[in-house]
């Protein structure tokens, strides 16, 4: 049975843009793994190699749509958050990265599915990378500045933090991702009187 086709908002610009935004019709349609080179060609009226001037492979056209994650979550930030607590700050900034990809939540699953296939170490070797990089640009959009043991016990907190909200925000059908941001928000709380407890004096 086809699945449902959510469409973003601004029209595509140019050709790397429309082949991101054909693959991800295409996988709302048949799942990511149905779609390929081929197609997405035959669909825009280009050749294959004109894709391949863009994205290497499919894999490199779902880091495309990562990256527009990143981008949302770095965008410029009103004034007044710059003076929020340090939880609310990465509350807003991890709710822009997870909003980004909500338009192809289900598929957006289906790509880490496909980045974790053991036999593929080219996928899911750079994406533990990707993954620390995020990490640290979270970490500097917010403003945490610490070094030493606390910035170690930072890094570890969120990255066990991101990766438990995205398991959760991959499952959650509930209106405006409510379940997501209960739990991202009350784990904040947690790990803020936690790093309260650890650092008296931070």
């Amino acid at each position: 049975m086809a699945r449902k086709t959510t469409k973003r908002a601004r029209a595509p610009r140019n050709l790397p843009e429309r082949i991101l935004e054909t693959a991800l019709a295409m996988a709302e349609e048949s799942g990511w793994s149905g779609v390929n080179f081929h197609t997405i060609a035959d669909e825009l009226g280009v050749s294959m190699t004109e894709i391949r001037r863009h994205y290497r492979d499919l894999d490199a056209v779902a880091d495309a749509w990562f990256a527009l994650a990143l981008d949302a979550m770095l965008a410029p930030t009103e004034r007044y958050v710059a003076d929020l607590p340090a939880r609310e700050r990465l509350y807003a900034l991890m709710l822009r990265w997870f909003g980004a990809l909500e338009p192809h939540r289900v598929v957006t699953g289906e790509m880490l599915a496909g980045k974790m296939h053991l036999p593929h170490p080219h996928r899911w070797v750079p994406m533990i990378f990707n993954l620390s990089r995020t990490i640290q640009l979270l970490r500097d959009a917010a403003g945490l500045e610490a070094g030493g043991r606390r910035r170690q016990v930072e890094e570890i907190g969120l990255t066990t933090l991101f990766l438990t909200t995205l398991w959760i925000w991959l499952r959650d059908d509930t209106p405006g991702q409510e379940r997501t941001r209960r739990f991202l928000e009350r784990s904040l709380l947690r790990a803020d009187g936690a790093m309260a407890r650890l650092f008296p004096s931070g």
